[in-house]
Order: C-alpha cells, then structure tokens, then sequence
C-alpha cells in the first residue's frame, strides 16, 4: 500500500488522504482464519521537523477459533496509530521508503494488528459445553496435574 509523497515533500499538498479498504490474505501461523475488508483511513503529513507524521485509524473484524469449540468467533478491533514515522518503527524508518518519494504504510499496519490479536477468545455459549467426560477432562492453567507414570520415577531417586 504505497503513497506518492513527492507533493508532500514540494510543500505543494499539506496532507496526503489515507482511505482505503484492504483484506489481508497471508494469515498462516498468526491465529487468525480470515481479516476481510479492513478500513484504513487518516492523513499523511509532515511535522515541524521535516518528519513524516502519521495519523491513521485502523478497524475491522477479525475471524479467530474459539479456544474451547474452535468454531469462528469475530473479533472487531480499532486501532489508532499515530506518530512521527521514526517514533512508530523505531527501528529503521527507511526500510518503509520504497524510495525517496513513497512510502508503504501495510507492515506498519500489519504490524499494529498482530500487536491486537488477542490470546485466546471463547465463543457465546461455550461455557456450558462439558469440559469433561469418560476417563477425560479439560486442564486449565491453573491446575496442577501430577503424571503418576512420571511420579513413580521419584521414588527411585
């Protein structure tokens, strides 16, 4: 998703107009089954200092498994991200310069919803599902479960 800043740079625009919808398509190994129609909307602009300075909100719903049923739970987000450029990718600023002139605002996006992707989500009505059965049940964290195959080991220590 790249910007043209040359009229920005020339001082001839004072802004440059973010809004855009964009699907993300490569979601292997993030949690995340589908993160469709993504409204990124904002301004491009520069500060004082001749930096670029970004101010964008960005929302959309995102399709994660629910940690119990695995069926697909919506996820509405909405995050604001806003900045000098140098302040927000902290690391190395003109890897986003494609060139002199245009940037590529998607990995500092792509970034911000990664950070949002929440650990576990439970769908409506998981909660009365059995979480145990015959010989089985569900162990959560803050159970403590103690292998007796393995405990029989101590003893001979």
């Amino acid at each position: 998703m790249n910007f043209d800043l040359t009229r920005l740079f020339s001082r001839i625009d004072k802004e440059v107009i973010v809004d855009t919808t964009y699907s993300f398509k490569d979601l292997e190994g993030t949690g995340v089954d589908s993160l469709d129609d993504v409204k990124i909307n904002g301004i491009i602009s520069l500060n004082a200092l001749n930096e670029i300075y970004l101010d964008l909100n960005v929302e959309g719903v995102m399709i994660i498994p629910c940690a119990i049923t695995l069926k697909p739970v919506k996820y509405p987000f909405s995050i604001q991200i806003e900045g000098d450029l140098n302040g927000i990718v902290e690391e190395n600023a003109e890897k986003y310069l494609n060139s002199k002139n245009t940037l590529d605002i998607l990995p500092i996006i792509w970034e911000n919803i990664l950070m949002e992707i929440p650990m576990r989500v439970v769908s409506e009505g998981a909660d009365d599902i059995t979480l145990e059965g015959d010989g089985w049940k569900l162990i959560t964290g803050d159970e403590k479960v103690e292998n007796t195959e393995l405990s029989k080991l101590k003893d001979l220590l």
